[in-house]
């Protein structure tokens, strides 16, 4: 791993330096490079880069300048343009392999649900490096199944599709946040709600059904209980699909109440700014585990703060570390980097202080880095 000595310090510094990670929620790299503008994009949640200025303005945007920079040849801090210019001359496939390689990231459990043409898949993430699992998006499947089977066989035929495609996977993935909210009923859909609620779909796109009904999404959820695989759920902050305000994830409560009983993991993936929500679900479900993603990557310098206070409730045994890096390599290797700084930093502020000690510190980073995820997705 080609770090940079100046990214982590104190007590901390060489454990953080060298741990191996989990990325236990990550989306495949560029396989090529878009134009400026497009590519920008892709460094936010926005649906187009901005009308004035630049991401390169925002911390995210001075983050790649400070540590991805000098991994393409430049000087931290290099300006925008020349930045961007050394990043086309060297070409998407360059750049991915030196970020990539960078991260210290072991092994990649990679979502294929979200335009997968775009971005390299599980088995071309781990020819760069580390290995990579695959994990499944519950309504990816779902939209495939239903225009196939029609309205009247979807209910039948759903469940043993999702069990074909999750051969060899490792975990599901729900985006309900984006497709509806948490605002729904606890209990499982009976066969005829699913059957209407399928054919009020149909009714609104049947070439290109999209599984927004809560009904459905109800039952790809309960389906995926059913299976006993780890489940993924996006919460809080993602694009201007979703409402904000119904991603937070207390409003799954009285699901993850009926869930309980099953044992099956739930992990809530990002959570800003609803990340000490999720800390306390974590407390008191044994189920509940989360992380802090892509906030990490889009608070930039800010993302120790962010970082400590998602370690106020949750067990340590129930945090774990992931990137939701989509598309630009620069967000795979801030994920881990910014990850490895803050904890530095958080960590060995308490070891400093005298509120824990130095042991319990490491344990702690090897618990988030990937002692957490190999038990949850039972990676051997």
């Amino acid at each position: 791993m080609n770090l940079d000595p100046s990214l982590v310090d104190g007590p901390l510094a060489e454990a953080l330096a060298h741990v191996g990670l989990i990325d236990h929620h990550v989306h495949g790299a560029l396989r090529a490079t878009p134009e400026r503008r497009d590519w920008e994009a892709l460094v936010t949640e926005a649906p187009a880069a901005p009308a004035v200025g630049s991401i390169f303005d925002s911390q995210v945007g001075l983050a790649m300048r400070r540590w991805c920079a000098p991994l393409l040849d430049l000087e931290p801090h290099a300006p925008a343009d020349d930045y961007w210019a050394r990043r086309t001359e060297l070409g998407e496939q360059e750049v991915t392999r030196r970020l990539l390689t960078a991260t210290g990231v072991d092994t990649w459990l990679v979502e294929t649900g979200f335009q997968g043409d775009l971005v390299l898949g599980p088995a071309e993430m781990a020819a760069v490096t580390g290995t990579a699992r695959e994990i499944v998006r519950l309504e990816t499947v779902a939209e495939g199944i239903l225009r196939d089977t029609g309205a009247d066989g979807f209910h039948a035929a759903y469940a043993p599709a999702l069990a074909q495609a999750t051969q060899g996977a490792v975990g599901t993935k729900s985006v309900i946040a984006y497709r509806h909210g948490f605002d729904i009923p606890a209990e499982r859909p009976s066969a005829s709600e699913v059957t209407r609620a399928a054919g009020r779909t149909l009714a609104t796109d049947a070439t290109l059904p999209r599984i927004s009904d809560p009904v459905l999404l109800r039952h790809l959820l309960w389906c995926a209980v059913d299976l006993g695989l780890p489940i993924q759920m996006h919460s809080g902050y993602g694009d201007p699909d979703l409402d904000l305000h119904r991603a937070n994830p207390l409003l799954l409560m009285p699901w993850l109440r009926a869930v309980e009983p099953t044992g099956v993991p739930v992990l809530l993936l990002h959570n800003y700014p609803f990340h000490r929500e999720a800390g306390y679900l974590a407390q008191v479900f044994d189920v509940v585990h989360c992380d802090v993603g892509l906030a990490i990557n889009y608070t930039g310098a800010r993302s120790p703060a962010i970082i400590a206070e998602s370690l106020e409730l949750t067990p340590f045994h129930k945090q774990l570390y992931s990137s939701d890096a989509w598309g630009p390599a620069e967000l795979h290797l801030l994920g881990s980097w910014l990850w490895r700084r803050g904890m530095a930093r958080v960590l060995g502020t308490f070891v400093d202080d005298g509120d824990w000690s130095i042991a319990d510190a490491q344990r702690v980073v090897h618990l988030v880095a990937y002692e957490n995820a190999r038990r949850v997705y039972r990676l051997g």
